[in-house]
């Protein structure tokens, strides 16, 4: 039973009562935690529990069974287990006397409290005797092996951060696929700064050495490294090297790190990596600096509390669907954001363009082509609007089960292929040809004195909202050709623009200039409607204008095809999968070369 200054223990029906001294609380700095009791025959005991290599180090001294434990440890870590040691010390009354004094002062002590506590726990955690060692079974939650192998295939980089001891991350790499039979470990448990440059230096040459000669593309190799050795690791005259040596291993694995260490080799990464997109996702409060530290954070929500959900940009309730949310949400996430982007350049810069050409034709006399109210302040607001906002949230280049068969995918996004320099200039200048084709081709239809029926000379607002009713409706096919998936929304964003210009454009046009608002419309639509040019011309320079996009859509597709092309016609045609039979072959056929490369060595 448990009462605020006292615990009372049943031993074989018999009632013990310890009278509650202090408690050294636990935090991920000391990895360990006590409480100071006196038992009922007047002594002063204190117990402890904290991580292996913690509770050993303070030891006054072996006892006739430390060695066993020891190896009980090694038994429980390399099934898996996480292990805690427990120890005890008694404690004289005169030196419990002088401790609980410091205790005190530095319970209220106001600044650097958690630190004066650390350091007032440190004078009494010594001498210790060992009493034995726990292990308990924390089964990974159901689908990580698949979503990390998944990630795997997918080009992402896996690195995993751990508190637990070596040779239980080891296994625990074993069980979710991160380390496989086939790779070479490089194990990194130096003590001393000077040992772990050599050795890292060392693992690092031979690295390169292979690299030169293409020795390493059938073995892969994996980093262990214990949180000791990582210290060192991390320092400034080493950290590039581990970085390096890191970056070339198809797996690393750190164990026994502290909070900031985590957060600390996130940000190595994040530094000096160049290009990398850093992800970190635990489900603890000590891994809440890792998640702030990196590009993009993601909180597990379960059993260890709401701190790494609430400190995160997302947050699941499994590891498991780490897998949905990269390569499904974030590979549409990376094809929208990349349409919606150059869409919205391509769209103004067309628009804005043929203010441009007219400003040439006219020698920049400062006047405009297009109406300022319904033309220009309502292109953003009205008429080209819902187009990016459908293509945004909407389209799907493939389809979520596609995605997921097909993790390979995601390296499209990894290799910026739908979005990089050479895209978005090929869409800079499609907008300068559309502009220019507009705008000339309504040039030579117009000449210089077409005619209306009643006689009239069409001006240059006539002019005007003909060049941008033509921009309507090029910008609408243009959004058609970048679609790849059309629900009701995309048929109503793309083409109901279109339609509820020509509703209402008449309408304002007759009660613009009527309220003062647009007197530049004043008498318009007799020579726009009644010009057999104006309905000829709005069917024939969009049509032209689009008609070298879909032509190198078409051999785009056809002569420079792409991955997603592929997918996207085996999920049109619904074409049967073979891959797990070619993955059998390849397996087969890895595993002879592997056995014949072991002959060669011997």
């Amino acid at each position: 039973t448990r009462r605020p200054k006292s615990v009372t223990v049943n031993l074989d029906g018999v009632d013990i009562e310890y009278q509650l001294l202090n408690i050294c609380e636990f935090n991920s700095t000391r990895k360990r935690m006590s409480c100071i009791v006196r038992t009922p025959d007047g002594k002063i005991k204190l117990f402890i529990k904290g991580a292996d290599n913690v509770i050993l180090e303070r030891l006054g001294g072996p006892t006739s069974y430390t060695d066993a434990t020891l190896a009980h440890l090694e038994e429980y870590a390399t099934e898996g287990l996480r292990t805690l040691c427990i120890a005890y010390r008694e404690i004289p009354e005169a030196e419990y006397k002088r401790w609980a004094a410091i205790y005190e002062r530095a319970l209220t002590t106001i600044n650097d409290r958690a630190a004066e506590l650390d350091k007032a726990a440190e004078l009494i955690e010594k001498d210790l005797i060992l009493l034995g060692a726990t292990a308990i079974e924390d089964k990974l939650q159901d689908g990580v092996p698949e979503a990390i192998h998944t990630l795997a295939i997918a080009g992402i980089k896996i690195w995993v951060l751990t508190g637990d001891r070596q040779e239980t991350a080891i296994n625990i790499g074993f069980s979710c696929r991160l380390i496989t039979p086939e790779m070479n470990l490089i194990v990194c448990n130096q003590t001393r700064h000077f040992e772990t440059k050599e050795f890292l230096e060392k693992k690092l040459l031979g690295v390169r050495a292979g690299l030169g000669m293409g020795g390493l593309e059938v073995v892969p190799l994996a980093l262990i490294i214990d949180g000791r050795t990582l210290e060192f690791a991390l320092e400034d005259d080493i950290k590039l090297v581990f970085l390096e040596l890191a970056t070339h291993c198809k797996a690393v694995i750190c164990c026994r790190v502290s909070p900031l260490q985590k957060a600390l080799v996130v940000k190595l990464v994040r530094n000096h990596v160049r290009g990398s997109v850093t992800l970190a996702i635990g489900d603890g409060a000590n891994d809440v600096g890792m998640i702030q530290a990196a590009h993009v954070g993601v909180g597990i929500s379960g059993q260890e509390g709401l701190q790494a959900a609430r400190s995160a940009d997302f947050a699941i309730a499994q590891f498991k669907y780490l897998r949905k949310l990269l390569l499904v949400h974030g590979g549409w996430a990376y094809a929208r954001l990349s349409k919606l982007i150059l869409y919205s350049y391509y769209k103004n810069i067309t628009l804005y363009l043929i203010q441009l050409w007219f400003a040439i034709g006219n020698g920049f006399s400062a006047q405009t082509l297009f109406e300022t109210w319904v033309s220009i302040s309502s292109y953003n607001v009205a008429w080209a609007v819902f187009q990016p906002i459908a293509i945004g949230i909407f389209d799907q280049y493939v389809s979520a089960r596609m995605l997921d068969r097909y993790p390979q995918m995601y390296r499209l996004g990894q290799r910026s292929v739908f979005y990089n320099h050479s895209v978005f200039f090929y869409w800079i200048a499609n907008s300068f040809f559309h502009s220019a084709v507009m705008y000339y081709a309504w040039t030579f239809v117009l000449g210089d004195s077409d005619l209306a029926p009643s006689g009239r000379t069409v001006d240059n607002w006539a002019w005007g909202e003909m060049v941008y009713t033509t921009v309507l409706l090029t910008i609408m096919f243009k959004a058609a050709s970048v679609a790849d998936t059309w629900v009701k929304f995309t048929w109503i964003a793309v083409f109901g623009s279109a339609v509820v210009w020509f509703a209402l454009f008449p309408i304002y046009a007759f009660i613009g200039p009527a309220v003062k608002l647009s007197p530049e419309l004043d008498g318009i639509l007799p020579p726009i409607l009644g010009s057999p040019a104006f309905w000829f011309a709005l069917l024939l320079i969009p049509l032209t204008a689009n008609i070298r996009d879909f032509t190198w859509k078409y051999l785009k597709r056809t002569e420079f095809t792409k991955s997603y092309h592929i997918i996207q016609e085996v999920q049109k045609y619904n074409i049967p999968d073979y891959r797990p039979r070619m993955e059998w072959f390849r397996k087969a056929v890895h595993k002879v070369r592997l056995i014949q490369r072991l002959k060669r060595t011997r």
